[in-house]
């Protein structure tokens, strides 16, 4: 990659981005929501995580786009899809959804060479009421994260504006698993956490990208590794939930590059739609 094109590198090892770079992010993290929109028709109880992961595959490649996941460190799949007490890095599978399962869907694509990571939460049929509230909570979250994001604000400042709302309802943060940096590779500096201190951590500069992806549990924070290295439970079973956005450092404050073009990012929608 030419360095010069792409801006210059704190002594963190977070790289800096020009603004022109902001309409490849843009266009990447726009590729992958609408993709998102279009899954959620797929998803009902007795479709199985198998059958939305080809029908993504097929979306990802009639956009033109490029999957992120599938080869990277040999997984084989165009999207992770981690039902209810799943963390994140869920296989899809042959296994059907039941009805009131929730789950994570994660895709990310490569379009010109920018990458567009965005994942977001459904639901298989009525969605439980114990359910609804976790999901909520960890919409809010994030967002309260994303609200941090400004020139001069420290990563410290993302993670505790997440994890101060998550535990005054009651819930809790996972630790075992952040955001990143991100642009014209999947994975970069920084590690972005979704607990901390204020003032704590790197400083916010214009022209970093990243994500912020809380994952929420209604039960304790920690977690535990399948034996196919991937996928990531609660220990204590209880359910999880996670949203995640790909933003930039404005000279204000941010850009969201991977909003939900049809407006379908929340799960609820339905139940607006319905009143």
């Amino acid at each position: 990659m030419d360095e010069k094109h792409h801006g210059r590198i704190t002594k963190e090892g977070i790289r800096l981005h020009e603004s022109a770079d902001f309409a490849g992010m843009h266009k990447a993290g726009q590729v992958a929501a609408r993709i998102l929109d279009e899954i959620t028709e797929h998803v009902f109880p007795g479709q199985t995580t198998e059958e939305i992961d080809r029908i993504i595959t097929e979306k990802v490649n009639a956009a033109g786009a490029k999957s992120a996941t599938i080869g990277y460190r040999g997984y084989q799949h165009a999207s992770c899809i981690s039902v209810n007490h799943v963390v994140c890095h869920g296989i899809p599978s042959t296994k059907t959804l039941k009805p009131g399962d929730i789950l994570n869907i994660d895709v990310t694509v490569i379009v010109d060479g920018w990458f567009g990571d965005t994942s977001r939460m459904y639901v298989a049929g009525e969605l439980p009421r114990k359910a609804e509230r976790l999901i909520q909570v960890t919409y809010d979250a994030l967002m309260l994260g994303i609200e941090a994001v400004r020139p001069g604000n420290t990563f410290g400042d993302i993670g505790h504006a997440i994890q101060s709302y998550v535990e005054s309802q009651r819930m809790s943060v996972v630790r075992d698993f952040c955001g990143h940096g991100l642009g014209r590779v999947f994975h970069a500096p920084p590690n972005v956490l979704h607990y901390g201190r204020p003032g704590h951590g790197p400083r916010l500069e214009e022209g970093m990208f990243f994500t912020i992806e809380p994952m929420v549990n209604l039960g304790r924070p920690e977690t535990k590794i399948l034996a196919d290295d991937w996928t990531a439970v609660t220990r204590d079973k209880s359910l999880s939930a996670q949203f995640e956005h790909s933003v930039g450092v404005t000279t204000s404050g941010f850009e969201i590059f991977t909003l939900s073009p049809a407006g379908l990012f929340h799960p609820t929608y339905q139940q607006a739609q319905a009143r």
